[in-house]
């Protein structure tokens, strides 16, 4: 696969899954060939703390830094969280986002009011007009559990991507604990075929 220097975002919130998540990707673009670096910038254990994760592809990879502008694609496992980091996304970068909403403690704490979902698009569409909208928990629900809505939006980036499928499932093998595999390589399945049927044009 020829690649130039791909730059993904990664941003969620603890408990999501976020980290699990730039691992299978990082190791994905290695079973690719391609160079991979990775960086957790910002991380909190706990539930709910912000977490912001870089996993940088291509031939050859010298630093993990993502600058503002300079994300090829962001992908956002909570809607918030993707507002925060949009100045990193390039003019023509991709914006994966899972519709689900986890409430900070300033809008639980009603000091701030959570934004509705076409104020968010909105603001969205403003860096890009490739945005793309997953139901990734409900999906996840709908197999079985809520928690492998992390692999489901890596599905529906590697399909994105034009990636194949394969890649992503030899990749689950090697790294998800055999119990929980086969509900992961479900949803990472599950993901990559939304995609391929929803009609989102990128």
């Amino acid at each position: 696969m020829h690649m130039e220097n791909h730059r993904f975002v990664l941003v969620g919130v603890g408990g999501q899954g976020t980290l699990l998540a730039s691992h299978l990707l990082a190791e994905i673009g290695l079973s690719l060939g391609l160079d991979v670096k990775k960086a957790e910038i910002h991380g909190m254990s706990q539930r709910g703390g912000s977490v912001v994760s870089n996993v940088v592809w291509g031939k050859p990879v010298f630093s993990p830094v993502v600058g503002e502008g300079e994300a090829d694609t962001l992908i956002a496992f909570e809607k918030l969280e993707t507002l925060r980091y949009l100045p990193l996304l390039k003019p023509s970068g991709a914006i994966f986002v899972n519709d689900h909403e986890i409430e900070p403690i300033t809008v639980s704490a009603g000091k701030q009011i959570y934004p509705n979902n076409a104020d968010i698009e909105a603001t969205l569409h403003k860096f890009t007009t490739k945005v793309f909208w997953i139901p990734a928990n409900q999906i996840a629900e709908d197999l079985g559990s809520a928690r492998v809505a992390n692999t489901v939006m890596i599905g529906v980036v590697l399909k994105g991507l034009g990636v194949e499928l394969d890649y992503g499932v030899r990749t689950l093998e090697k790294t998800i604990q055999s119990r929980y595999l086969e509900l992961n390589l479900r949803a990472l399945k599950a993901g990559y075929d939304w995609l391929a049927i929803s009609n989102h044009k990128g």
